[in-house]
């Protein structure tokens, strides 16, 4: 696995657990475990490619824990899901060609509002509300849109994709959080099969950390069922401002060019 030594590895699989845990109800694993295959020395390219191996079983096991309990119908998500594969895929496929800085820029600043509109939004509740767009509009325009964003950048796709569906399809947060997971594997899977295509994928150690995203996607899904909006809420606007301040203290950010600081 790269040579990695074990000590190496076994930091690496406890971030999949950790990152599993969080996808599963807020979303935004994934700057969990880029940094860390980045810092095990795994050069970017291989990192994120890698990346979309072990995102999948933290995605997957999720939706199939939210399913049991019966807060998601998969056979009528379906539709949505295989377009959110064929976006992801686009995604993967234009990433080269877009200068991910340039889109890198925006998107603090998107994941902040995200943490305010859910901080001070009143009435967020596990209680659907006024639905805006019909489940057809919204699988067109909302589910490609964030999914071809996952395919060519992807943090806070996650985000992204429960404000959707609590802003314009009026779920409340725990069935938001429930369909959100069938979409962000599907536009995952679109990825990664790009990726696999034209190589550049760790197997072993992203099915390693695929192990561990199962595990903690286990534990945050069953805790976001006992807790409901009590607990995604919380986690939610936590986890788009550490998105979002992981970003940007990057010093290259363009953001940070821009302002000059």
């Amino acid at each position: 696995m790269h040579d990695l030594a074990p000590q190496v590895l076994l930091l690496l699989f406890l971030a999949a657990i950790v990152a599993g845990f969080i996808d599963s109800i807020a979303g935004g694993g994934g700057l969990v475990t880029v940094p860390c295959l980045l810092l095990a020395g795994i050069p970017p390219l291989e990192s994120i490619a890698t990346n979309k191996v072990q995102g999948p079983f933290g995605a997957a096991s999720a939706t199939i824990a939210y399913a049991r309990r019966g807060h998601v119908n998969l056979k009528k998500q379906l539709p949505m899901a295989l377009i959110a594969v064929i976006a992801g895929g686009g995604g993967a496929l234009i990433a080269s060609h877009v200068p991910a800085r340039v889109l890198g820029a925006a998107i603090p600043v998107l994941l902040i509002g995200i943490a305010l509109f859910f901080a001070l939004k009143p009435n967020l509740s596990d209680l659907d509300s006024t639905r805006r767009i019909s489940p057809r509009i919204f699988a067109v325009t909302a589910v490609p849109l964030v999914a071809l964003y996952d395919g060519i950048f992807g943090p806070g796709a996650g985000s992204f994709y429960m404000l959707g569906f609590v802003l314009l399809a009026g779920f409340g947060l725990l069935k938001a959080t429930a369909h959100t997971k069938l979409i962000n594997l599907g536009s995952n899977l679109g990825s990664l099969l790009v990726f696999a295509i034209n190589g550049s994928i760790l197997w072993k150690l992203g099915l390693m950390m695929g192990v561990g995203q199962l595990i903690g996607a286990q534990i945050g899904s069953r805790l976001a069922m006992r807790g409901g909006a009590k607990l995604i809420k919380p986690l939610l606007v936590l986890s788009c401002v550490a998105m979002a301040a992981k970003l940007l203290s990057d010093p290259s950010h363009p953001l940070r060019l821009w302002l000059g600081v």
